[in-house]
């Protein structure tokens, strides 16, 4: 298994987790805990998306070496999963901000919504790596740089 992929993969699912743990928490009243966990979670997915971007500049991303039967459904799927990590990622930020900036009725409204929407994204970005790194062989991987530039 690829190293890179793996680690990230790995900090999707622990901010996934810690964002449960924190729901947990701001359900039982324990503000300060949540707060803890929540940033944990927040940093967890911002580790998971430097890694992820600086493999996709300096190493490059890795197309689909499946059948070719079943490329279609899966670039349906990864394309799903790029909206909603890309829509979770605004959500958590805005989530974030409202509770930094003390809007904690605003927080509580669009927490929950956040939420739901992070644990599918791991969900869909599990599925996305055993679908490239551990059912099926991964294609070819080609640096964005050597992409644009050829080195």
């Amino acid at each position: 298994m690829p190293v890179l992929p793996t680690i990230s993969t790995i900090f999707i699912v622990l901010s996934a987790i810690l964002v449960a743990i924190g729901w947990v928490l701001i359900s039982k009243g324990n503000k300060k805990a949540h707060k803890t966990v929540m940033l944990s979670a927040a940093v967890s997915a911002l580790l998971f998306f430097i890694i992820y971007v600086s493999r996709t500049i300096f190493a490059g991303n890795t197309s689909f070496g499946g059948p070719d039967e079943i490329k279609i459904y899966y670039t349906l799927f990864l394309i799903f999963h790029i909206i909603l990590a890309t829509t979770g990622a605004v959500f958590g930020i805005v989530t974030i901000t409202l509770a930094f900036k003390r809007n904690i009725s605003k927080h509580r409204k669009l927490g929950p919504v956040t939420s739901i929407i992070w644990f599918f994204t791991a969900i869909t970005g599990v599925m996305v790596y055993l679908l490239l790194y551990v059912i099926y062989d991964g294609g070819e991987t080609t640096s964005m740089l050597k992409a644009i530039f050829g080195f």
